[in-house]
């Protein structure tokens, strides 16, 4: 038993790298990702063809890929140019990649959201005298963002466990962690044990949470 409990507290050191990484990719992802669905909504052909090329090849390539292009082939491209370049530290192109990735993600995400507000505000806000940006701003994301805070929320929960491909770029965060104890050690199953329940001590209860959010906000609506 001493033994696990060994593998579980050497994986929780890699807990703090997960959660700040994540934490930063989500906040640029909501970020790449909103803008992601304004051009998928906008009149512009151009804009609508960027919105979904980035998304379907973000969303149609695995994450452990894109990591090991920002991490090793980035750099590598842009020595072949003539230009000196190294990433000053690994997490910087970890933070990159998770957050680009999950943009894909929550694009489709915000973009269900804005498309589930009634197009009736639109109209409300147009002859209000709004422009179209104005309405958007001020109208229809605030409302869309109420609707999509669950699947928001499941995004981190997920984004959490898929900063597990980062040790193979040289991230030292929770799978790491347990990998370098198990090649020292040779404690295979207690350290992939471990492993397993640093995740789950994070993912579950936000999971709770996320669940308790939708029931009340169910109940709420039940009784509007």
């Amino acid at each position: 038993m001493e033994v696990y409990l060994q593998g579980f507290l050497i994986a929780c050191k890699g807990i703090p790298t997960t959660i700040w990484v994540s934490l930063v990719a989500i906040v640029l992802g909501a970020a790449v990702g909103l803008l992601l669905a304004l051009c998928s909504q906008s009149n512009s052909k151009a804009l609508k063809l960027i919105s979904k090329l980035y998304i379907d090849i973000v969303r149609g390539t695995p994450m452990l890929v894109q990591a090991l292009i920002m991490a090793y082939g980035v750099p590598q491209l842009i020595q072949s140019m003539g230009t000196d370049f190294k990433w000053p530290n690994l997490v910087i192109p970890a933070v990159i990649v998770c957050g680009m990735n999950s943009a894909a993600y929550m694009a489709e995400i915000i973009r269900s959201g804005i498309q589930a507000v009634d197009k009736g505000q639109m109209e409300a806000a147009r002859s209000l005298g709004m422009n179209k940006r104005m309405a958007m701003r001020l109208i229809i994301i605030p409302q869309a963002i109420r609707m999509i805070l669950p699947a928001f929320a499941n995004e981190f929960v997920t984004l959490i466990k898929e900063t597990s491909v980062l040790g193979y770029v040289g991230v030292v965060e929770i799978l790491r962690h347990g990998q370098l104890w198990n090649s020292s050690s040779f404690e295979t199953f207690p350290a992939y044990i471990g492993v397993a329940l640093a995740y789950m001590i994070l993912t579950i209860p936000l999971s709770k949470l996320i669940n308790g959010y939708e029931r009340r906000r169910a109940r709420k609506e039940a009784a509007a």
